[in-house]
């Protein structure tokens, strides 16, 4: 990633500076087996603690590629999931107040298990499967507070709706 200041000129005439995180594309992916979602946990720097949530990420160094490409490598690399059927949810903007960074939300089925491969900062990652109701139970409970997971989760709640 790159961080970056823009001075800027408001409309008003103003002058004021924007902080921008520039990041590559990511993907997220919702892995479901029937009524059940598997998930990923892992240690979060900027907060301190674990958290779980759903498989994402970038392509390695800073490297844009398709999303469906990136979401399967996701998937396999921190699951050893391999998905037969990948779905476009919907598109995220992470933090539009202070990143470029977008996300494509992908829903994976047909899923066979496989070893993961995983990168070495992801070596301590624990994977489980959960229910639907006990990830909303854990939502609700403040187990998931990961922002990119939640929205994901109502792109595939809103997707049953159609």
């Amino acid at each position: 990633m790159t961080v970056r200041e823009d001075a800027i000129r408001r409309p008003d005439g103003s002058d004021g500076v924007f902080g921008v995180v520039d990041k590559p594309t990511a993907a997220v992916v919702i892995p479901l087996d029937g009524d059940r979602l598997h998930l990923v946990e892992q240690y979060r720097y900027p907060v301190g603690e674990r958290r779980w949530e759903f498989p994402m990420g970038t392509a390695p160094e800073r490297a844009e590629i398709d999303p469906a490409v990136l979401a399967a490598r996701e998937l396999a690399e921190e699951t050893g999931l391999v998905a037969g059927r990948m779905e476009l949810l919907g598109r995220l903007d992470i933090a539009p107040g202070m990143s470029s960074q977008r996300e494509h939300v992908f829903l994976a089925t047909e899923l066979t298990a496989g070893p993961p491969s995983r990168e070495l900062p992801e070596q301590d990652m624990r994977a489980a499967w959960f229910g639907t109701a006990e990830f909303e139970a854990m939502v609700r409970e403040g187990g998931i507070v990961d922002a990119q997971t939640l929205a994901a989760y109502l792109l595939l709640v809103l997707r049953g709706r159609r």
